[in-house]
């Protein structure tokens, strides 16, 4: 009898997929075998999209299983990033050993547009080719796979190995992207005002401008997490820097901030998403866009009946008063929808939302719609499928998965954004370092250096950390074991504190060129943004909050912020829900704490 031949895990799980493939009679023809080839390449032997084996380039993030009764492919807008070898992931740990953190310069925070995208670097974004109604589904589709391979081609020939970003490879979240910007009137691009060079790429303003001569306004999102004067600076450089551009500034939760910096979620009132501010500025930006050719007094009106919910019945004033109609769209729908299609037809105003992911999008949505209408998580990628939400009679709003454009922005910057699953990452430590080293850490999580003895205690300050002291002394501050030998768990505690950077909790806001507080701090215009983010209703509160939250902070409860992604949107309230709290431990104001300088 033949010896029998060792089969891997990995191969028996590969056998058992296309087992199920060709039950279903999906092999060869499902929306991830579709694009296999293009994610990979030509040439290239075809594999299953669940795989990460060593010669794949493309590693795909966020795998959902799927079921035979799913009406779509819950892995079909998954995100695909470049994979990294693990020669630059060890590299990256072993200086995360060993550097030893310094605060950077102030100005070291001020980022410049041209130094994320540099136009000589062809940072593009790619193109849906030409087509016509008399062309095939199936040729249109082959069109567009060699259009985004010629693309990727032309993108890698003038930028070398590792200059790149993590940027998406996923053609059908490309396409959605094409099918949003043609179906809608109005674009509203979305983004995080603490990383705001990050995600608006200067090709895409261009494009949408010049091209397609729409209108797009850019919504700086979470401006509850960024000081005033900066918000307000943002703004102004934006505006200056791009004359076309409608700036309007926008938070799901004025007056909201965390109270405690462990704190599960925010101190959330019986408003629900009617009290989001910034719906009204959207609203007076499309009115000024459409110049009384849409009739937008019921989305007015509709804001108008919100404002007064919020201090009456909340939501509950939601229910039953009015619906939001919904609507999923077909492929051939999306497909063949006329790029030269006339504005504000049948008088409805269509307004596509579209940005990287993690900013809020679906939040957004949800506070326009004045209740929970889209399921929202701060999980990348967390928008699974195309929809569209008439808001009232003549204004429709399209939701679009976020999607990483290319630049040169530094992949640990990137992290911080909240563009990668925190829970999938090969290496945290580095992010964490680039962290600490713009602000100041030590008072707000209260370490103490691994090497301090108790018998010679030592100043924190005065000892040197390195991003793997940071992470050893959360895990043994916060009590993460590894579960064989009971050491201290550093990959937990790195992923613990990305997760608390994303959320806001330690807060690293970028700033733009030539930014100077004194300035933006008399500007006439501040008491505007100070209104919007609820700062003096969220100081009076605060006091009570903090004696309401009556556990001590030693006190190291069970955590469940390993698996919070697994369970994240689970009651649908926000995207910033994270790990359990010490619920009085750390009571503290962020910006009290570090003060605007420190959080900026």
């Amino acid at each position: 009898m033949p010896r029998r031949k060792p089969f891997s895990i990995k191969q028996k799980k590969k056998q058992l997929q296309v087992k199920r493939e060709k039950k279903r009679g999906e092999n060869g023809s499902s929306h991830s075998s579709r694009n296999a080839s293009v994610e990979r390449g030509p040439g290239r032997d075809r594999k299953s999209d669940t795989s990460d084996s060593e010669t794949t380039d493309i590693r795909r993030i966020n795998h959902q299983p799927g079921t035979r009764e799913s009406r779509y492919d819950p892995n079909r807008f998954r995100l695909h990033f470049e994979k990294e070898s693990k020669e630059e992931v060890e590299k990256r740990k072993k200086i995360a050993r060993e550097k030893i953190l310094k605060p950077v310069a102030e100005k070291e925070l001020e980022i410049d547009m041209s130094q994320i995208y540099p136009e000589e670097k062809g940072l593009d974004f790619p193109r849906r080719p030409s087509w016509h109604y008399n062309m095939q589904r199936e040729d249109l589709l082959r069109k567009e796979e060699k259009s985004f391979l010629e693309y990727l081609e032309a993108l890698h020939s003038k930028n070398p190995p590792g200059t790149l970003s993590h940027f998406e490879h996923n053609l059908e979240t490309w396409r959605q992207l094409w099918r949003v910007m043609e179906m809608s009137d109005v674009i509203l691009l979305i983004v995080d005002i603490r990383h705001t060079v990050l995600q608006f790429p200067p090709a895409l303003y261009h494009y949408i401008t010049g091209e397609l001569k729409k209108y797009i306004i850019l919504v700086l999102n979470k401006v509850d997490l960024c000081p005033a004067p900066l918000v307000l600076a943002w703004k102004h450089y934006l505006t200056k820097q791009f004359p076309r551009l409608h700036c309007v500034c926008f938070t799901s939760h004025p007056g909201q901030a965390y109270s405690t910096l462990l704190q599960k979620k925010r101190m959330t009132k019986k408003a629900g998403w009617n009290q989001a501010g910034g719906p009204f500025h959207i609203m007076r930006a499309c009115q000024e866009i459409t110049a009384g050719r849409v009739d937008l007094s019921s989305w007015e009106k509709k804001i108008q009946r919100d404002a007064v919910a919020v201090g009456t019945e909340g939501d509950q004033a939601d229910d039953g008063s009015e619906s939001v109609l919904m609507e999923h769209h077909s492929d051939v729908a999306m497909e063949m929808n006329s790029p030269t299609q006339e504005l504000y037809k049948d008088g409805v105003l269509t307004l596509g939302c579209i940005g990287f992911p993690n900013v809020g999008k679906s939040s957004v949505l949800n506070s326009l719609v004045g209740r929970k209408v889209v399921s929202v998580s701060r999980t990348p990628g967390h928008t699974k499928y195309f929809q569209t939400y008439y808001l009232t009679p003549t204004v429709k709003l399209c939701d679009c998965p976020g999607l990483v454009f290319p630049s040169q922005v530094d992949k640990q910057l990137q992290i911080l954004a909240g563009i990668y699953p925190v829970s999938q990452l090969q290496e945290p430590y580095s992010s964490v370092g680039y962290l600490c080293e713009r602000i100041d850490f030590l008072p707000v999580l209260k370490l103490t250096h691994p090497d301090n003895s108790p018998e010679t205690p030592k100043d924190p300050k005065t000892q040197d950390w390195t991003a793997w002291d940071v992470c050893e002394a959360w895990a043994e501050r916060r009590g993460y074991k590894t579960a064989k030998a009971a050491r201290n768990d550093v990959y937990r505690a790195a992923n613990s504190l990305l997760r608390l950077a994303i959320d806001g909790r330690l807060c690293l806001c970028l700033r733009p060129p030539g930014y100077s507080k004194d300035e933006w701090e008399s500007h006439p215009d501040l008491a505007e943004i100070i209104a919007l983010q609820g700062s003096k209703e969220e100081e009076d509160e605060c006091g009570d909050r903090e004696d309401d939250e009556g556990e001590s902070s030693s006190e190291l409860e069970e955590d469940n912020d390993r698996d919070a992604d697994d369970d994240e949107d689970a009651d649908g309230d926000d995207e910033d829900d994270t790990v359990k709290a010490d619920r009085k431990g750390l009571t503290l104001n962020m910006f009290t704490v570090l003060g605007e300088n420190k959080c900026e």
